[in-house]
């Protein structure tokens, strides 16, 4: 793979939407079927998982596989899940963070991230940033250097799922709380691709969502509002919105039903790759 051949020099946003960011693998096989690697990855919750592990070198291919074995089995997910809580179950009636439903990030992290992606930023091949959120700062936080796990734990600590991560003495939580998109994060290039994955409005048919749903639904609709006033002031040369409705935050493990779906993106971003190459 080579830098773009014209010369352009096109940055990759891959924004955060849980499992439905699953389809940023099209995004990055785009690229590779293309032979033209970006100048610049920014990548905000799932997108900071797949954006500095293609940085770090990986191919989409090696992505896909590795996704594949990691989310093939139901029982090693869940026992991953497990090995990766906080506390204990008697936690739940002491004080402090210790809550056995949330999982420490930087745990889980390590369990499902490729051996291969470095331990600093400076390591990596493709500059990245990570975008995390400040939870008492009330406002997004970029990484681009030093240590790189705890920069993308941070960036993937969805509220009341994970444990907020204590990062340069600061308490983070999932980037996507304050830019689920991060296409403002690239400056200095040709041309910005973003890849969307936040999702649109699904059929209700009347159905009641149970408490866990509208919690995990409230923040996919705050996300896919923030975004929007983000395109409004100034969109990205090429915006991709894989097919991702029907999945739901937390369908990991419905990986092959979510590729199929959103399959199409492939070739959208190839066309937007071609276009902006010229």
């Amino acid at each position: 793979m080579t830098d773009s051949p014209t010369g352009r020099r096109i940055g990759l946003a891959l924004g955060g939407g849980g499992a439905r960011g699953l389809a940023h693998l099209h995004a990055l096989e785009a690229f590779d079927e293309l032979g033209v690697r970006p100048a610049a990855i920014a990548g905000v919750s799932i997108g900071a998982i797949y954006g500095s592990a293609y940085a770090a070198g990986l191919s989409a291919a090696e992505l896909r596989a590795h996704t594949a074995a990691m989310l093939r089995d139901r029982g090693s997910v869940f026992s991953k899940l497990m090995k990766a809580r906080v506390g204990r179950l008697s936690d739940l009636f002491g004080a402090g963070s210790r809550n056995p439903v949330l999982v420490d990030a930087e745990r889980l992290l390590a369990q499902f991230l490729p051996e291969s992606v470095p331990e600093t930023f400076e390591a990596l091949q493709i500059p990245f940033t990570a975008v995390a959120t400040d939870f008492f700062g009330r406002a997004e936080i970029r990484f681009d250097d030093g240590p790189l796990r705890p920069a993308v734990a941070a960036s993937i600590a969805i509220p009341g799922l994970f444990r907020p991560v204590v990062h340069r003495d600061r308490t983070l939580i999932d980037g996507a709380m304050t830019n689920p998109l991060p296409f403002d994060v690239l400056e200095d290039l040709d041309a910005v691709i973003a890849v969307d994955v936040t999702g649109g409005p699904v059929a209700s048919e009347g159905r009641v969502p149970n408490a866990f749903e509208t919690t995990l639904g409230s923040l996919q609709i705050m996300q896919t509002t923030i975004v929007a006033g983000k395109l409004m002031r100034r969109p990205p040369e090429a915006l991709i919105r894989p097919n991702v409705e029907a999945i739901t935050l937390l369908d990991f493990l419905k990986t092959t039903a979510v590729l199929r779906a959103s399959e199409a993106a492939k070739d959208e971003t190839k066309r937007a790759i071609e276009a902006v190459l010229g």
